[in-house]
């Protein structure tokens, strides 16, 4: 294997560079950012924070879905805009309690099929669709979601409180398959039963108030090793990855694998000797878990196997979104 090939596809890959317009949002907004009390968290995490006291928080997010996939399916549109949504709120130690839609469509057909596919996931994860907005008379057709969770303040699980010296976990489920309509998404929610699914999106709630990890967030578009990138650049640190010991399936390709959204994983973080019980939380669900890397103060992503190391971002000079939290 090529790293540095390897590392410069990862670089280059689709899922990284369309994070890259999230820092002219954040550029426009920097000089309003701070002026709304209660926001314990706002742009560069998967959910935006806001303490509503009592200890409790409000987890806030929204996604919409790529064109590609509208295009290519609705019912899997719907289906998949709950998925990402309650991801989310998973991957922050939340537990998911409604969501809110905006849907554009002049095809009745297509409008169903969407609306089908959210019905499914409703269905599958237990989180209601209570109200949204429809514009029927578009020459395209676009889906997006907001969603809202709740969770302890002090049981969050934060992108941006990652430290040299942690060590970093990756967590799948791997009974699953490629979808349909990219190489690069892993369908592991659609043929399960739903107290299966719910019991493994869960589990970041159980870790979290454990306080089992640092930091952490779902992998989510730009595979494994983006989703590690963002969460090392908002935390302002580095990290050094053996991607020999990536959990992975059999008959996928690591490069493909470590680009795919694999719809239940996660990148945590999580000090040394509290990361065998953060490993056997996942276990006991059903989800594989391994210590892939460690956390440093380099700057920098590697990874690294028998023959070598190449750097994936060099923060330095790269950037995802251009966000720093810490």
């Amino acid at each position: 294997m090529d790293l540095q090939q390897l590392a410069t596809s990862i670089r280059e890959f689709e899922g990284v560079t369309r994070k890259g317009p999230i820092a002219d949002i954040v550029d426009m907004f920097e000089s309003v950012r701070s002026e709304y009390s209660g926001t314990v968290v706002d742009i560069g995490d998967d959910a935006a924070v806001i303490d509503i006291g009592g200890g409790d928080v409000i987890l806030f997010a929204a996604d919409g879905i790529w064109g590609r996939i509208v295009n290519a399916s609705p019912w899997w549109t719907g289906y998949t805009s709950v998925v990402v949504n309650v991801n989310d709120i998973s991957a922050m130690g939340g537990r998911p309690l409604a969501m809110v839609n905006v849907l554009s469509s002049d095809d009745r057909d297509v409008s169903k099929e969407m609306m089908r596919g959210i019905r499914d996931g409703m269905r599958k994860f237990g989180v209601p669709m209570v109200g949204g907005h429809m514009h029927p008379d578009t020459p395209y057709n676009s889906l997006a979601v907001a969603i809202i969770g709740i969770a302890k303040k002090d049981s969050l699980i934060r992108s941006d409180t990652a430290r040299s010296g942690d060590v970093i976990i990756a967590a799948y489920d791997m009974d699953g398959r490629v979808g349909k309509n990219s190489p690069y998404s892993w369908d592991t929610t659609s043929f399960k039963d739903a107290q299966t699914v719910r019991d493994r999106f869960l589990v970041m709630q159980t870790i979290g108030e454990a306080g089992l990890v640092t930091a952490g967030k779902d992998i989510s578009n730009p595979g494994t090793i983006g989703t590690l990138g963002m969460l090392c650049e908002t935390s302002g640190v580095g990290a050094s990855v053996d991607i020999t010991k990536i959990p992975k399936p059999d008959n996928i390709d690591l490069e493909q694998w470590l680009k795919i959204y694999p719809a239940t994983g996660y990148i945590l973080t999580a000090k040394p000797d509290l990361s065998e019980k953060c490993i056997r939380a996942f276990e006991d669900v059903g989800l594989e878990a391994s210590i892939i890397g460690e956390m440093n103060s380099s700057q920098k992503l590697d990874i690294y196997n028998e023959t070598g190391q190449a750097t994936v971002f060099d923060f330095a000079v790269d950037k995802i979104t251009g966000i720093i939290l810490e």
